[in-house]
Order: C-alpha cells, then structure tokens, then sequence
C-alpha cells in the first residue's frame, strides 16, 4: 500500500522559514521523480517544486530562489525548506511521487493528504 505522510506545516510569519517533509513507503523511491504541489482556496493546484531520482530540480517561478527541494533516496524522504515565507505561499501543500511502473514507461501519481502552510502578514 502506497502512503505519502507530510509533516512540517504550521503558522509562520512573513519572511519566515519552513521545512517540510515526506515519507513514502510502498514505492519502488528510485523510480519516482517527487515533487510538491499546493493549493490554495478557490485556486487550482499548482506545482511547487518537484526533483527527479538523480537530483534534477525543478521550480515554479514564484518560489524560485526561496525554496529548495531535497530527497534522501536511501530513506524515501523527500523534503521542500521554504524561506522568506510570503503570505502568497499560504496553501495546503501536498507531497506528490510520479512513479514509472513499467518498461514501456507508463506512470501512476500517488498523493499524500498534505500540510497546511499559514503565512501571517
């Protein structure tokens, strides 16, 4: 059974830091890119930041230079440090792993529930 398990979110004020975290289990970690998405209410989800196996970065232009994704391929986590917090980054965040699960390259995406991110002005 797949399970994406954040920690990490709370109440912060602007120009504040963060550190999120993602565990998964019941995955093959190597063969996921991981990535974290947000929404905020009455918005769509968006990508945040997502990283492949090799550690290939990649991030939206509104957290670029703030945030940094990680992963630690040898215990399945995958971590986003968020800093000079804005209240624009207020969203529930939620951990992502797209997943190759055959040669032919098909993928699955397995969502954990997410962590709310408050950011005060």
């Amino acid at each position: 059974q797949v399970q994406l398990v954040e920690s990490g979110g709370g109440l912060v004020q602007s120009g504040g830091s963060l550190r999120l975290s993602c565990a998964a289990s019941g995955i093959i970690f190597r063969m996921c890119v991981m990535g974290w998405y947000r929404q905020a209410p009455g918005k769509q989800r968006e990508l945040v930041a997502d990283i492949t196996s090799l550690g290939r970065t990649n991030y939206s232009d509104a957290v670029k230079g703030r945030f940094t994704v990680s992963r630690d391929n040898a215990k399945n986590l995958v971590h986003l440090q968020m800093n000079s917090l804005k209240p624009e980054d207020t969203a529930e965040y939620h951990c992502n792993a797209r997943c190759k699960v055959d040669l032919l390259g098909r993928e699955l995406d397995y969502w954990g529930q997410g962590t709310q991110v408050t950011v005060s002005s």
